[in-house]
């Protein structure tokens, strides 16, 4: 069946594979719902598939809202361009410059390394410091806690605290909380009227998407208190958005700002990353929060996404050709169809004739460098510490990462410190991962969901672990909750 616009203008074949790809996606996975927004070629296509809560009649449509996660630090780092615009803010001052006593005793970073995801300290850090417009302030105030990883500006490691830090800044700067900052700097000028951090403060007309969690027989079931996110890190991941919305956001970072921000604005947060490494896919590096990505034909992709329990989005754009997807979707097992548009080649290659870079997978000769313990540490919602620690061993030539023995994830190598993630038939994703080495060459890190795991020869003395959620990505999962 031929597709048409609402103008009755034929649309192109290929976005009638994407859409049976997505159709087909939701029955191979169960996912209730999901939002599409695509440019192409000019045109902007925005569909809703689903519902937007299972057992009740709201279907899914362009303007239906979902929590977008982590694209929400692609806003925080142009609402801070806007105030560097206004020289408010400097990217090469350090953070403390701006918020005296910010982590003293611990290396300084700049706003640029907090933006780029090269500052340093452990980046996981989701300390629920309430719900007035205090919180944020709060929450910065009490990072002298969090550990420092590594030195500021040398290694790419994601990190939601840091985005916290760019949030208070934006506070700071403009003199009011951040969500109003985000109002008045951001969706405002841009009439992104499907886009807050507070339900209340939209239409009553608009359907929100519910989160689903898979329930006791495993398949989706409803659960409203996933929703909620503290407000606390609402700059890393807090925007409740819809496709047709997101959709405009990508024609504001593809155009030329008009009065909202410059286009060399525009273009330096997308150039000048920082260091580099993967996150699912290989990333040259973070400009001003969003990921640069290389391909096979030298043409970059500049990519985010989110995740939040039962709300998990994917969003891409290629500057060149004026080309943006965004899906947003209201399931835990969203990230299995984020997956193949986000990380394989497919929607690349057929929107835009673009490829990840070749990564044959190879016995690695070396594979003693990686073997050891890993531990992943974060700082959850009551300000408690708490971490895991997988066992690599060596299989032939590939690495198992193991948890009390069980085989959580399997690597096989195609370069020196690069690999790609294993399914459980034995066949490998195109999900990727990657490894940092100290000044010695020594493995020093394993660098998972671009969260840093720090290798040590012997398990740690003390080891606590958390299993009660997950939070899936592209790949396997672990038994941990790590967010988006």
């Amino acid at each position: 069946m031929a597709l048409t616009t609402g103008a009755g203008v034929r649309v192109p074949a290929v976005v009638g594979e994407l859409e049976e790809k997505i159709l087909a996606g939701m029955r191979r996975y169960d996912v209730p719902g999901v939002a599409l927004g695509l440019r192409y070629r000019g045109v902007d296509y925005v569909r809703g598939y689903g519902v937007a809560e299972v057992g009740k009649p709201a279907m899914v449509d362009g303007d239906t809202v979902f929590r977008v996660g982590s694209t929400t630090k692609t806003f925080t780092g142009t609402a801070v361009m806007r105030l560097v615009e206004r020289g408010k803010l400097d990217l090469d001052r350090t953070v403390r410059s701006y918020l005296p006593g910010f982590r003293d005793g611990f290396p300084a970073a700049t706003v640029r390394q907090a933006l780029n995801h090269s500052a340093g300290w452990l980046g996981d850090y989701f300390y629920d410091t309430g719900a007035d417009d205090q919180a944020l302030a709060r929450y910065v105030g009490a990072m002298g806690r969090v550990p420092q990883q590594t030195p500021p500006g040398k290694v790419f490691a994601y990190n939601n605290a840091a985005l916290g830090v760019a949030g208070r800044l934006v506070e700071v700067a403009a003199g009011v909380p951040y969500e109003d900052a985000i109002r008045s700097l951001i969706t405002g000028p841009l009439r992104l009227d499907h886009s807050s951090f507070f339900t209340e403060d939209l239409d009553d007309t608009v359907t929100v998407a519910m989160s689903h969690v898979f329930g006791p027989d495993g398949t989706q079931v409803p659960s409203p208190g996933s929703f909620a996110m503290p407000r606390s890190i609402h700059p890393a991941g807090g925007l409740i958005s819809s496709a047709r919305d997101q959709l405009r956001w990508a024609r504001f970072h593809l155009g030329d700002g008009g009065r909202v921000l410059s286009r060399r604005s525009l273009r330096l947060m997308r150039s000048r990353p920082g260091p580099g490494g993967a996150l699912f896919v290989e990333l040259d590096g973070m400009g001003v929060t969003w990921m640069v990505r290389p391909t096979v034909e030298g043409t970059k992709v500049i990519q985010h996404g989110g995740d939040w329990e039962g709300q998990h989005s994917g969003f891409l754009m290629v500057p060149e050709q004026d080309f943006a997807l965004t899906v947003l979707t209201n399931s835990e097992t969203g990230p299995d169809l984020l997956d193949e548009l986000f990380v394989d080649d497919w929607a690349l290659a057929r929107f835009a004739g673009l490829h990840n870079l070749p990564a044959r997978v190879r016995p690695e000769s070396r594979i003693a460098d990686y073997l050891g313990y890993y531990t992943l540490e974060q700082i959850g919602f009551d300000g408690a510490a708490v971490s895991i620690t997988l066992e690599a061993v060596a299989v032939g030539g590939e690495l198992s990462l193991r948890y009390e023995g069980e085989e959580l994830l399997r690597l096989g190598f195609y370069r020196k410190d690069f690999a790609r993630f294993a399914f459980p038939d034995g066949t490998y994703s195109n999900g990727r991962s990657s490894f940092v080495r100290d000044r010695h060459d020594r493995v020093e890190f394993y660098r998972y969901g671009g969260r840093l795991m720090r290798r040590t020869d012997t398990p740690p003395a003390v080891a606590k672990s958390r299993t009660a959620a997950t939070l899936r990505f592209p790949g396997p999962a672990l038994p941990y909750p790590v967010r988006g």
